[in-house]
């Protein structure tokens, strides 16, 4: 199941497990502790806390939820941090992370939200909180199903590092900004041979991609079902449905609803998501999404940011979320 990136108050997410930023007293404190023993009932979740304690840092436990509307509580104590002590800090934050998620996996939950660990008082740099949650949810997903939700609050609690930062904004003046006033684009050598001029993304107006010659020798016509031609990317990069749906965000059910096709074709975002999976340059990219009635836009703000991740081969598509979220984007996947 995938990664969700949402913007919500997590004492309100209607999922197995919420995940509390814990003190190793597991005592109630302030911010997001504070908010979740409130919302659950804090008499009853503290009496509950008082039987576990005290835990180590990177470990967590788990409590009913009581007055929330998740099942379980899962208390994760996460490291304060200190520059003098980075490696060892980043080590904690992971293990806050997976132990909270082996903990809902051993309790039979199928879906958890997790706040951004230490990044409050504990002090835990944002960008570096960010990547370490990120990597460390990405770790546990290859090998386990569960829908694991990461909530902000608030806008300014999520922070990518400056150097992707830059590196996004970068592109996007040169492309979204170029394409909207009207002005000219140079492309960039790995474009040259893959890029057309911007068109509206209505799928009955989508003109077809320029073909790359390696899906030229997978694909013969439009007229294919896009799920056979889906099949024969996976085949072709010798990699397992699986794999796919997991590289992907999507889950298990709708990958399903995909392959066997029936007159089903998934969205654009999905066709994307797909493609991230199967890491596809830019024209294959493009191809794929004209197979199915689509096409990319240098007038839409998230074709570009997803357009700046293929064409510099970063095919990872948490990240890529990450991104999308930022700038108010939808994502991919499920």
């Amino acid at each position: 199941m995938p990664f969700v990136i949402v913007r919500q108050d997590i004492t309100l997410m209607e999922t197995d497990a919420v995940v509390n930023a814990a003190n190793t007293d597991l005592r109630m404190g302030g911010g997001v502790c504070g908010a979740i023993f409130r919302a659950a009932g804090a008499e009853r979740l503290q009496r509950a806390c008082d039987a576990l304690s005290p835990i180590q840092t990177g470990q967590a436990a788990i409590t009913p939820g009581f007055d929330l509307p998740a099942r379980y509580v899962i208390h994760a104590a996460g490291p304060v941090y200190s520059r003098w002590r980075k490696e060892e800090c980043r080590a904690l934050l992971r293990s806050a992370y997976i132990e909270s998620l082996r903990l809902a996996e051993s309790h039979g939950c199928e879906s958890v939200a997790f706040p951004l660990i230490s990044s409050g008082i504990y002090g835990y740099p944002r960008a570096e909180a960010l990547e370490v949650a990120r990597l460390s949810i990405e770790e546990f997903l290859r090998d386990h199903d569960m829908l694991v939700y990461l909530v902000i609050f608030d806008r300014a609690s999520f922070v990518l590092s400056k150097a992707l930062r830059c590196g996004v904004e970068s592109y996007i003046d040169q492309h979204y900004v170029d394409a909207r006033q009207g002005g000219g684009r140079k492309l960039l050598a790995a474009e040259e041979a893959a890029l057309r001029s911007a068109a509206p993304d209505f799928p009955a107006m989508a003109p077809m991609a320029a073909s790359s010659r390696g899906l030229d020798a997978l694909v013969e016509n439009l007229d294919e079902p896009f799920s056979d031609t889906l099949l024969k990317l996976i085949d072709a990069r010798g990699k397992t449905d699986v794999e796919i749906y997991k590289r992907a965000n999507i889950d298990r059910k709708h990958f399903s609803k995909i392959r066997t096709g029936r007159g089903y074709t998934p969205k654009k975002p999905t066709i994307l998501a797909l493609a991230i999976a199967l890491e596809l340059t830019l024209s294959e990219t493009e191809d794929l999404l004209a197979r199915a009635g689509y096409a990319l836009s240098h007038a839409s703000k998230f074709d570009v940011i997803v357009e700046y991740f293929i064409v510099r081969g970063q095919y990872d598509i948490f990240q890529l979320n990450e991104v999308l979220f930022s700038y108010d984007q939808p994502l991919l996947g499920s």
